[in-house]
């Protein structure tokens, strides 16, 4: 009881710290580059910091299936990376294996300490109840596809308990059909017992709850990506990414099992 106690005050503690003292200096680097390297900047900072927490959290990733691809730049053919949705671990996670900017619901905006490095590295924010926050988040998605950007999104919405894929939100697949983007499906798998599935609790329980946590070993499984031409029709491409992730949680649950 004591270890887990220590263990919890250590590792929240870390995060805010870490995540305080890299914002100031990445911001530095970031405003310093000309406009040609920001992009990589941002990228190499928000990998770093994501692979820094996760080594806080002792948590473990095994990739399997497809390469991890190699990140996207500016003038490139845009990414747009799907996943399954179960924890706030899942952004960590996600972001030191691929780089690019999320999509995350606008409350994150508001966060201690994250919400501020949120919105320092460009995550782009939507409210999923207001039909006008939707547009625009379709717009800004599209935009930075047509950029090159890799963008990464959780369709389904919100976090979920168990392996059960749920049926996605379709706007980001909007933005992948009018910009011709590829759009790659990822399945995410934790031990049954890792309790690291976010529901029904503050941001701040859940950080002091995986915080007490011992040693977590997920799966991480790529699948092979869609090559999406402009103008394509959005239903069936949501439908499609979403039988490829749903197939490829049950790959990662073979790999770091029950």
């Amino acid at each position: 009881m004591v270890r887990r106690t220590a263990r919890q005050a250590y590792r929240a503690t870390g995060f805010i710290a870490l995540t305080a003292a890299m914002l100031p200096v990445f911001l530095a680097h970031y405003n310093k580059v000309p406009a040609s390297q920001k992009e990589t900047v941002r990228d190499l900072w928000v990998r770093r910091w994501a692979r820094a927490l996760l080594a806080l959290f002792s948590v473990t990733v095994e990739v399997t299936g497809a390469s991890v691809p190699p990140p996207t730049r500016k003038g490139d053919r845009g990414r747009l990376i799907v996943a399954n949705h179960r924890s706030t671990i899942d952004v960590g996670v996600l972001l030191g294996t691929f780089g690019g900017v999320m999509v995350s619901r606008d409350d994150l905006a508001r966060w201690p300490v994250i919400g501020a490095a949120a919105r320092a590295v460009g995550t782009v924010f939507v409210d999923r109840k207001n039909a006008e926050s939707g547009a625009a988040t379709i717009r800004a998605i599209q935009k930075h596809l047509e950029e090159g950007a890799t963008i990464i999104l959780f369709p389904e919405g919100t976090t979920f308990d168990g392996d059960e894929v749920r049926p996605f939100f379709g706007g980001a697949f909007i933005a992948a059909a009018r910009a011709g983007a590829e759009v790659l499906p990822v399945g995410l798998a934790y031990p049954k017992s890792s309790g690291a599935a976010f529901l029904d609790e503050t941001f701040p329980q859940h950080l002091a709850r995986m915080a007490k946590s011992g040693a977590t070993r997920m799966a991480l499984a790529i699948g092979t990506p869609i090559d999406v031409a402009k103008g394509s029709r959005a239903g069936p491409l949501a439908k499609r990414a979403h039988d490829d992730v749903a197939a490829l949680v049950l790959r990662a649950r073979t790999i770091c099992g029950a």
